[in-house]
């Protein structure tokens, strides 16, 4: 999994683009990132399906801000990327969303 930041020059806003392995996703037919950022809409920010089985994605997010996360694998199976900033309870039993700092 990975994650990677692009700080816009001319506005304040940040392309994040996250990106998981096919493996790490338990091989899933589809995934999809979810957060605040999206009013955890577990069916919006589907990630594309790239050759190699792995999933992309990218989303336009305000700067100076946090953002929770987490995916969720062919509507069921949520998991986290190893490769946030930081990581914060969800409130669900021990469940951790991961956090984007910007």
């Amino acid at each position: 999994m990975s994650i990677k930041k692009q700080f816009l020059k001319s506005k304040p806003v940040c392309k994040v683009s996250f990106k998981v392995m096919g493996e790490q996703a338990g091989n899933a037919g589809k995934v999809n990132v979810v957060g605040d950022f999206n009013n955890w809409d577990a069916s919006g920010d589907e990630m594309k399906k790239l050759k190699d089985g792995s999933f992309s994605h990218t989303v336009e997010l305000e700067t100076g801000k946090e953002y929770q996360f987490r995916y969720i694998a062919d509507d069921a199976t949520w998991f986290n990327d190893d490769g946030a900033d930081s990581y914060v309870s969800s409130g669900q039993g021990d469940a951790m969303n991961g956090i984007l700092s910007l």
